[in-house]
């Protein structure tokens, strides 16, 4: 994953450097691309005097953000790429440093135009995590999950409506997915193992249908959403309770050219992991800076 971070890096940085014009070179026609990353850094800071009869708990919480596209469309052919890495720690005085927030997400889809509104396409993505992640309601903690341990690797294949820039859906009827759970001790802790049968390393299911959906919107000049739904179907296992959801919101918001709020919220249901619905949401303040070929 390391490498593939790299070399998208690369190549957002090199789109737009060969984007500029220059007086004594050839200028590359960078037009069929749009591209852009984005670094984001947020630290929080609390503490209190021993006597201090409000009450409250010193603690520090570090967050970072990540996000990357690489765009491309030319004629009826169109490639596009997405990145996105979240990882954020908290250390509270008594405990041990805890993870706030981890995600790796990454989306990668072909498509052609059949009219102006629809595409046919083909996609995969890919979903885990960094870092060791642990259930702390027990004495001691637990090993739940870790990288690769679960991850997602999910194609699709099918029709896309597009009507605008700002939204997007997917209809793959053919969507064939590879659950990996790398460290087999999560089973101890795990007895769903996330789908995969305890011993094995991977689970794969052939027959399955996906719908993908994506809304990004700048509301304001200073104010972005960002939202992705995934359904997953299984059609062996099909049933209501069976059928996965997930939907990932991001909300920026601009204070002034590089200070920013960063809201973002994680929601899923996956009888595979869990027989509830599971969340988890995040709200920082730091600094963003975006680089893009485009102005």
């Amino acid at each position: 994953m390391r490498k593939v971070l790299v070399v998208f890096i690369c190549l957002c940085c090199s789109l737009n450097v060969f984007g500029q014009d220059t007086e004594a070179e050839v200028v590359q026609d960078t037009t069929y691309w749009d591209s852009g990353i984005s670094f984001g850094l947020n630290f929080n800071q609390a503490s209190f005097s021993g006597n201090w009869k409000a009450g409250g708990v010193n603690s520090v919480a570090f967050g970072s953000i990540i996000t990357g596209k690489a765009n491309y469309a030319k004629d009826k052919w169109s490639w596009d790429n997405q990145l996105e890495m979240i990882f954020g720690v908290v250390k509270n005085e008594g405990q041990e440093l805890r993870k706030s927030n981890d995600r790796i997400f990454f989306d990668s889809k072909v498509g052609y135009k059949l009219s102006d509104n629809w595409n046919y396409f083909g996609a995969l993505n890919f979903i885990t995590q960094f870092a060791d992640g642990f259930d702390y309601g027990g004495d001691e903690p637990t090993l739940i999950s870790s990288f690769f341990a679960p991850a997602f690797l999910t194609t699709g294949f099918g029709l896309e409506y597009k009507p605008n820039e700002e939204f997007a859906l997917r209809i793959a009827p053919i969507s064939p997915r590879l659950t990996f759970v790398n460290n087999l001790n999560i089973a101890d802790n795990v007895p769903e193992n996330y789908g995969v049968p305890v011993g094995s390393r991977i689970r794969t299911e052939w027959l399955a249908a996906q719908i993908f959906m994506t809304y990004n919107k700048e509301i304001t000049e200073n104010l972005a959403i960002n939202t992705r739904y995934q359904m997953f179907a299984n059609y062996e296992t099909l049933a209501f309770n069976t059928i996965d959801h997930r939907l990932d919101i991001t909300v920026i918001a601009k204070i002034t050219q590089y200070v920013d709020v960063t809201f973002t919220s994680i929601n899923v249901y996956d009888i595979d992991m869990d027989p509830g619905i599971q969340f988890s949401q995040a709200l920082a303040l730091g600094i963003l800076y975006k680089v893009g070929n485009k102005k």
